[in-house]
């Protein structure tokens, strides 16, 4: 109930199906704005990317690609920083939802939940180096 108020819901899918009762990622993201929610993120899980959708937009953003994997404890934390962070310095949906996944790729590769949070530059260095 309390994420009617809310601008940005981020959940998991998984976490958006217990919550909503809905199946597939589209139904849970109207299921949230049918109730006034703006902007709606699921984060669908691993290497399947996010799944974004406003009243005007719809767009799935991948993940990038992790070799090794440490940690997954602060993956959605860090993807929930970039993306905030991200339409907060004016960025797209489309970039913010690539900072955000970049960061949660670069806080898996790590042992912590948020020993992997970048700085500006390590983000910009990674983000290039995956392009």
């Amino acid at each position: 109930d309390a994420a009617q108020y809310a601008d940005i819901v981020m959940p998991g899918l998984g976490e958006g199906r217990i919550l909503t009762g809905r199946e597939s990622e589209q139904d849970i993201a109207r299921y949230y704005l049918e109730r006034g929610v703006q902007t709606v993120v699921i984060k669908l899980g691993g290497s399947n990317g996010t799944y974004v959708r406003t009243e005007n937009e719809e767009l799935y953003v991948p993940s990038y690609h992790v070799v090794h994997i440490v940690d997954t404890v602060g993956a959605g934390d860090g993807f929930a920083v970039g993306f905030t962070s991200g339409l907060l310095d004016g960025l797209t949906l489309e970039e913010s939802a690539r900072r955000g996944a970049a960061i949660g790729a670069m806080a898996i590769q790590v042992a912590g939940d948020n020993e992997g949070l970048p700085t500006r530059e390590k983000l910009e260095a990674f983000q290039q180096s995956h392009s």
